[in-house]
């Protein structure tokens, strides 16, 4: 299990028009991720989503907050101390190509971390070749065909798959998948989404998806949790299925009404919400972040800044949560994976 508790991050910019300012990229983020589970963090550009998986793999610190780790706070640990504990979560890249080595066959690629998992585990150097072999079949390539080969020698579904296999080298717990699909062709997505699905429920491995697009998120863990972050906050979360037919948060009600639907198949009265245009930049004066977006924003949202709060009242069994002063259940149009 791994918990994340108030989890802040601030970015310095320098050299901007504006001078040195601090960019806020993650705001008190609250999160859990089971062995085996399905967590799905999703948002615009800018929400804080790669930081967050970043700081989750241990790649990324952060300002505020805490990370436990199988009930192990980090903080109580040095950075040698650390590297165990973080070993169990791996990162897969957004992009496959710059992710691995272009010197260096991938035989070369899934033999150093193999080799080390060797020392670790007591096992001979033989296990090495045979382990490498193993993982590229698991992830459904042809290990005789791609171990010799260089990583321009493949296509982009191939070393994405890869990727997938180095980092199942370390026989993670989590896997955290920043983007995992967006740089491949359309038509190879499916095909390595429907692989972390099988990885989850074959491995028992989580998988903490990374994404802007709903119907991605809701394949990998439909039976999961999301998280829907805008600017570095939570604004909603819950499990996956509730959040989508049932969305409560103006933003995530946006998110849901960008999704097109071919003519004749929106639902019989469902609604599109549209953010307004936003006139002033900056951060906002104590109020919602989202409020001046909001088409449903009153004086309090400018002024005060919600936080997560149960949906419903307390004999009102759900573990959905939102952000939002004037929470209203809108029918919008719905994610359509199959269609």
């Amino acid at each position: 299990m791994i918990t994340g508790t108030g989890i802040t991050k601030v970015f310095k910019q320098r050299g901007s028009v504006l001078g040195a300012r601090d960019v806020p990229a993650l705001r008190g983020v609250d999160f859990a991720i089971a062995k085996g589970g399905a967590v799905s963090f999703i948002g615009e550009s800018g929400s804080g989503k790669t930081t967050l998986g970043r700081i989750v793999a241990g790649l990324e610190t952060h300002d505020a907050g805490e990370i436990v780790i199988d009930g192990v706070p980090m903080s109580t640990l040095s950075h040698r101390r650390r590297q165990p504990y973080f070993r169990r979560i791996q990162l897969i890249h957004q992009d496959p190509y710059s992710a691995l080595n272009p010197t260096r066959t991938i035989h070369q690629t899934l033999e150093a971390p193999l080799r080390l998992r060797a020392r670790q585990t007591g096992r001979p150097r033989s296990w090495v070749d045979g382990r490498a072999a193993e993982l590229l079949a698991m992830v459904g390539i042809d290990p005789g065909y791609v171990l010799p080969r260089y990583p321009h020698q493949l296509s982009g579904g191939m070393r994405q798959r890869v990727v997938i296999a180095r980092a199942l080298t370390m026989d993670p717990e989590v896997l955290v998948a920043d983007e995992a699909v967006s740089m491949i062709d359309v038509s190879l997505r499916l095909g390595i989404l429907a692989l972390l699905k099988d990885l989850r429920e074959r491995l028992g491995v989580g998988v903490l998806f990374i994404t802007h697009d709903i119907a991605t998120a809701r394949y990998i863990g439909d039976d999961g949790e999301l998280y829907v972050l805008y600017r570095g906050q939570v604004v909603e979360r819950g499990a996956t299925e509730k959040i989508i037919a049932d969305p409560v948060h103006p933003y995530t009600q946006s998110l849901l009404s960008a999704i097109p639907v071919l003519h004749g198949l929106e639902r019989p009265g469902a609604e599109r919400v549209v953010p307004r245009e936003m006139q002033r930049e900056g951060e906002p004066d104590g109020g919602c972040l989202f409020a001046r977006r909001c088409p449903f924003s009153t004086e309090r949202c400018e002024s005060e800044m919600p936080v997560l709060t149960h949906d419903g009242g307390p004999e009102q069994e759900t573990e959905q949560e939102h952000a939002c002063f004037h929470p209203k259940r809108r029918s919008v149009i719905p994610v359509g994976v199959g269609e």
